[in-house]
């Protein structure tokens, strides 16, 4: 199945009240099959068709708002016209799902894949996690509600996965029974005041100085405390639906996947579809005796330190490859990963590869020169891999 409908499927099964919906490429494929099956009766839910993003994304608010379960999804400029109402959001604590299919962002005008439009949302509240395959696809749409909806949690949640590069690819993956996603996720019910006419209420009202900061403050704890329970819900899921079709997942969730980690001096660090060339080339310098290794970050907020320290301790090279910018500094992942080394007090070198912008093939030979050029100290601290 289509990487996109992998994302409709799982939508389908997690049984959402309303679905805000408007077509922007390359996420409309997902929008479209949800409208057949909501079409068809296989989906009880209200199916908003909204006359733009910022129209998709305050519908959802205002469904989660009364309490019943919302979805949508965009890409670029579509997540861009969101970003008043993404704050506010996450603010109010609402624990909407919402899908990225991530794209460049203009201008010039293009339709194809980098990070830049999630990793611009990166301090706005939001939980991130990060798709490599089909099969993930599925499974972490499934996962980001019921890690968004716990009573400890209580923040959106977005799935990033690669445009066209992913979306549009078709690759073989599992779909677990109806009963089965039902036992891991039940109906949501929500632990807070919603919306109701009988019994009125103020939700999101004016925040004066004597309060502002602690509410941020508890939405920065809510934040890091959701490390623990997207840990529990990763392994939950791994333990309930075990991984049938090889190499279409890790063998069991969690906040990063270490790929022939084990002895590895020189170490890739990156995100999303690329991963999949980055472990054939792997396999290759592994078969070529190479201590060499992957390590994916699936979680990217929160932000799972501990979790990388510890997986970086013994590397001596990293090459933090990215497809994302922040003009006038480092790329977004490279500046993370070196502020963890630094507390860490590692003596690794760290190079920055700027790869893949606005849709641009991310070769096996790009990958080998990365390797070739972090093993032997060459070119600057950041490299553009054209």
């Amino acid at each position: 199945m289509e990487a996109s409908h992998a994302i409709s499927e799982a939508v389908k099964m997690i049984k959402p009240n309303v679905i805000a919906a408007y077509p922007i490429t390359p996420q409309t494929h997902i929008v479209e099959k949800l409208s057949e099956y909501v079409a068809n009766g296989e989906i009880d839910a209200e199916y908003i068709r909204v006359e733009s993003e910022f129209a998709a994304i305050s519908a959802c608010l205002g469904a989660e708002a009364t309490g019943v379960r919302a979805y949508t999804s965009t890409s670029s400029q579509g997540l861009a016209l969101m970003f008043e109402i993404l704050f506010v959001i996450s603010g109010m604590r609402l624990p909407i799902g919402m899908t990225v299919v991530n794209r460049a962002l203009s201008a010039p005008i293009n339709i194809w894949n980098d990070h830049q439009d999630g990793m611009s949302c990166r301090d706005a509240g939001w939980l991130q996690i990060y798709a490599e395959t089909a099969q993930e696809c599925f499974d972490l749409t499934v996962m980001q509600y019921k890690i968004s909806e716990n009573r400890d949690v209580l923040l959106p949640s977005m799935l990033g996965l690669d445009g066209f590069t992913l979306s549009h690819v078709y690759e073989p993956f599992d779909i677990p029974e109806q009963k089965e996603i039902d036992g891991f996720l039940p109906e949501y019910k929500p632990t807070h005041a919603v919306l109701d006419p009988g019994q009125p209420l103020t939700l999101g009202a004016l925040g004066f100085p004597s309060h502002y900061m602690e509410l941020r403050r508890s939405q920065v704890d809510a934040m890091e405390g959701s490390l623990k329970v997207i840990e529990k819900v990763y392994k939950e899921y791994s333990e309930k639906f075990p991984v049938q079709i090889k190499n279409t997942r890790p063998e069991k969730y969690y906040h990063i996947e270490e790929y022939k980690m084990d002895g590895a001096e020189i170490v890739f660090v990156a995100i999303g579809s690329v991963c999949g060339s980055i472990k054939d080339v792997v396999d290759d310098l592994r078969a070529k005796g190479e201590k060499v290794g992957l390590l994916k970050i699936i979680t990217y907020r929160p932000f799972p330190m501990e979790a990388i320290k510890k997986s970086l301790k013994s590397a001596s090279k990293i090459a933090v490859i990215e497809k994302a910018i922040s003009p006038g500094a480092n790329g977004p992942v490279f500046d993370e990963i070196s502020s963890l080394l630094f507390e860490a007090k590692s003596a690794a070198e760290i190079r920055n590869f700027i790869v893949g912008l606005g849709g641009r093939d991310v070769k096996l030979d790009h990958i080998q020169k990365i390797y070739d050029m972090t093993k032997k100290s060459q070119g600057k601290k950041q490299e553009w891999m054209f």
